[in-house]
């Protein structure tokens, strides 16, 4: 089964939506958990999302915590409470309050220098690796360009280690501490800064420091772990018409401290009731009370775009804490943030000032989980008009995927062209010194390319143009998007690079720049 760029376009609205909040207030109030309950159920519907699953915790009480669909849209099974997801970047806040622990026991402090623990950390240049800390790794301000470098975890065989040995070669977007860029690798860094300390893995850490103190029994940090598990969701991307097709999910043990977590709603219930009474959980004291204000404080501020104040008049800061995303919304703080796992999207909303926090888990990747928490929101701080985020959000991607299929349609017009020159020439191993190598086959009067330290990942080559070849990918992952492979001919004219060329707003397959490999 091929899966559809179209779901694409929705990460896209995702990623604003999950910052943008409701627009209008009055008093707080009691939500309505029936008018929950049936909104939830037509959104579902709406959305054509198989499964999901919500809780809500008010005063310290999870008051609601219901699943919805199905765990598998071809073969059933009912979602429930208890059912188990992917939570993705929801676990980066974990990693931030593992390191808060270990600031609380004196064994850390958040200004420490990075190379401290990781001495083979190298970025971009002697200052920045010389000046890096430990708040740089959880507040997106290295200088990379969001997900810079996430192609070294996605299907590799690198450790944890040698992906952040081959940091280094990133090139930077921005100034040192001075813009945002969303960063994976250094959640990474951060997870390894845990172990150094600790001596123990950031798994073994997270289960034993947070798992078991919060009950959390059924919680997992590998999807390695969830081997006879039962009740568990199954992932699902799009096929060529936006409709979902269940997928597998893949073990990516490198990127666990970024996104690695997987739960139900029930379980993290207790994480957020843990958040909210800022570090105490029935009565236990397990982070400090200082700790928890420090991650939910601003170290990397981000401008108001016009779209946002468009659609949240009352905002007046938006930004990044620590593992956590910060701004206001009618004189309440948000903390929050999204997971985007392959075929699971996740939201996690705080509002500390009214002791509420909402959690939505889906087994798809569309972008129904903010618009959902928007519509919560709104429920409980009394809004009389709000909007019905559902619909304004399917409006939206609705016209985003016309504009899509002129796009596209365009690119069916254009013709295939025959190859200038024999594919012999194109034979051979292309380096590249960020990702490793990659071979260029002929077998059976095709060229196929193999991606060395992704064995899932490459596929068969099929001419489109002079030089560049459509990259038919061998395993339909639901991440992939359309991707062309292009050879460049060096000074005497043979083929001297390759470039792999795509629309994903995942991953950077441009930062690769393979140079062919005499012989």
């Amino acid at each position: 089964m091929t899966f559809s760029p179209i779901h694409r376009i929705s990460f896209r609205i995702l990623f604003v939506l999950l910052l943008l909040l409701v627009s209008a207030a009055s008093s707080f109030a009691q939500a309505d958990l029936k008018k929950l309950d049936a909104y939830y159920q037509r959104a579902l519907k709406d959305w054509n999302v198989p499964g999901m699953a919500i809780a809500i915790v008010k005063n310290d009480k999870v008051v609601f915590a219901k699943g919805y669909g199905v765990l598998n849209g071809q073969k059933g099974g009912k979602v429930d409470e208890n059912t188990v997801f992917g939570i993705a970047s929801n676990s980066k806040a974990y990693t931030a309050a593992a390191l808060a622990l270990l600031v609380d026991e004196g064994k850390l402090k958040w200004d420490d220098k990075v190379t401290k623990y990781l001495p083979y950390l190298q970025l971009y240049n002697p200052y920045v690796t010389q000046e890096l800390n430990i708040k740089d790794l959880l507040s997106h301000r290295v200088g990379l360009e969001t997900f810079s470098g996430d192609l070294l975890w996605y299907n590799t065989t690198y450790s944890r280690r040698e992906i952040l040995e081959r940091a280094r070669f990133l090139q930077p977007t921005f100034g040192f501490r001075d813009g945002y860029g969303y960063s994976n690798l250094m959640f990474i860094a951060a997870g390894e800064v845990i172990e150094a300390i600790s001596g123990k893995t950031w798994e073994s850490f997270i289960q034993e420091r947070f798992f078991g103190p919060l009950g959390m029994n059924r919680s997992y940090t590998s999807v390695n772990q969830l081997k006879g598990v039962a009740n568990v969701a199954t992932p699902h991307g799009n096929d060529a018409n936006g409709n979902p097709v269940p997928t597998v999910i893949t073990a990516w043990d490198s990127w666990n401290p970024a996104a690695g977590i997987f739960t139900s709603v029930n379980q993290h219930a207790q994480w957020m009731r843990l958040q909210l009474n800022q570090g105490t959980y029935n009565g236990s004291r397990i982070i400090s009370e200082n700790a928890s204000h420090t991650m939910w404080a601003m170290e990397n501020p981000f401008p108001i775009a016009p779209q946002a104040q468009a659609m949240n008049p009352s905002i007046h800061f938006s930004g990044a804490g620590l593992g956590w995303m910060l701004n206001d919304y009618q004189g309440r703080k948000i903390v929050a943030h999204g997971g985007g796992h392959e075929g699971m999207n996740s939201r996690t909303v705080l509002v500390p000032e009214e002791k509420l926090g909402i959690i939505i888990l889906t087994n798809s990747m569309t972008s129904i989980t903010g618009p959902l928490a928007n519509y919560t929101i709104d429920q409980y701080l009394g809004i009389k008009k709000g909007r019905d985020w559902s619909q304004f959000s399917l409006d939206l991607i609705k016209k985003a995927r016309a504009e899509q299929k002129i796009t596209d349609s365009q690119k069916e017009k254009e013709t295939a062209f025959s190859p200038t020159r024999p594919l012999q020439e194109y034979v051979g191993t292309y380096r590249s010194q960020l990702y490793g190598d990659a071979t260029v086959a002929l077998q059976n009067g095709k060229l196929v390319l193999n991606l060395l330290p992704a064995p899932a990942l490459g596929g068969e080559l099929s001419p489109w143009k002079a030089d560049i070849f459509n990259l038919n990918w061998k395993t339909q992952f639901a991440l992939l998007t359309p991707t062309n492979v292009r050879f460049l001919p060096g000074p005497d004219g043979s083929i001297s690079q390759m470039r792999l060329d795509a629309s994903n707003p995942d991953f950077h397959f441009s930062e690769l720049e393979f140079e062919r490999v005499k012989e």
